[in-house]
């Protein structure tokens, strides 16, 4: 029956029950959705989420799936995907993206108008909600250094607009990850440069990720958060776990940091792997790693 009334509440839009978010992970695993769908504009997301709050229904929204293990018991409720939501667009000096847009899109956006201050980013995989909600961080840089403010929807479904300066960012975190409100878009200062320097520092960043992570692998990311005074990937090294292997699940031998799907993997070979190494380094040096990669779902 809940199927019927939103999809009449949402004429001409799919609403697919049971669907595996395998197929839209990054790791290519996933339990199922009881229920998906993929609002193409904030009002169809503020619908849902109406919906999904006068029907009692849990609900869960994910953007691009880059740092995320879903579990083999998959989501209850109403799976929102944001990646419909894509729209990029510039004036003057700032940019404005929806949550569903690429960031590396995004860097290119910002390239195309000869703005600096994105090309840290020039290689995430994510969206630029996921990157908000993150506070995504590479070679030096952050969302927060370039972040202005962020449109978000509460679960009462009311649209607000937060500055920067509310957003509580620090490593790895934000407000939006304490408070549950939803990234619809944001807007991001930067500053006038030259096309070749941009672009330059794209290209090298991005051949020092292809020379250094497993690109070739599904994968979900950056699996740990790097410990104070340690890097990941180093004490993982270590700790003799490159090549781990648990099910289809792999320990990068490029990257200790990653964890990589080398065939067949499921979540729950994720999960194996990653209690591993965590138990390990613990045992070996006393450290313990924190996950960077979000786990949601049920067993």
């Amino acid at each position: 029956m809940q199927q019927l009334d939103l999809q009449a509440t949402f004429p001409g839009l799919t609403v697919m029950q049971n669907e595996p978010l395998a197929h839209y992970t990054n790791t290519k695993t996933g339990g199922p959705a009881d229920w998906l769908a993929f609002p193409k504009t904030r009002e169809e997301a503020a619908g849902f989420v109406t919906f999904a709050r006068e029907h009692d229904m849990p609900l869960t929204v994910i953007g691009n799936a880059s740092n995320l293990i879903v579990r083999e018991g998959g989501i209850r409720g109403l799976v929102l995907i944001l990646t419909a939501m894509k729209a990029i667009s510039v004036t003057d000096n700032v940019l404005t993206a929806d949550a569903g847009a690429a960031l590396i899109e995004a860097t290119e956006v910002a390239y195309q108008h000869n703005l600096t201050g994105f090309e840290f980013a020039a290689g995430i995989p994510g969206s630029v909600g996921g990157a908000v909600f993150m506070n995504a961080g590479a070679y030096g840089g952050e969302v927060k250094d370039i972040i202005t403010s962020v449109d978000v929807l509460t679960r009462d479904g009311v649209f607000k607009t937060y500055p920067a300066t509310v957003m509580d960012f620090s490593y790895r975190h934000s407000l939006v990850q304490e408070n549950g409100d939803i990234v619809l878009g944001a807007q991001f200062t930067l500053a006038a440069g030259q096309a070749a320097t941009i672009r330059a520092q794209m290209d090298d960043l991005n051949a020092r990720r292809a020379a250094k992570q497993p690109l070739e692998y599904p994968s979900c990311g950056s699996v740990f958060k790097r410990p104070t005074g340690y890097f990941a990937g180093k004490l993982i090294t270590d700790s003799d776990l490159r090549g781990y292997t648990s099910g289809g699940a792999q320990v990068s031998r490029k990257h200790a940091g990653f964890i990589i799907n080398v065939g067949g993997a499921t979540a729950t070979d994720y999960l194996a792997v990653i209690a591993h190494v965590q138990e390990t380094v613990f045992t070996k040096f006393g450290v313990h790693l924190e996950t960077e990669v979000r786990i949601i779902g049920e067993n």
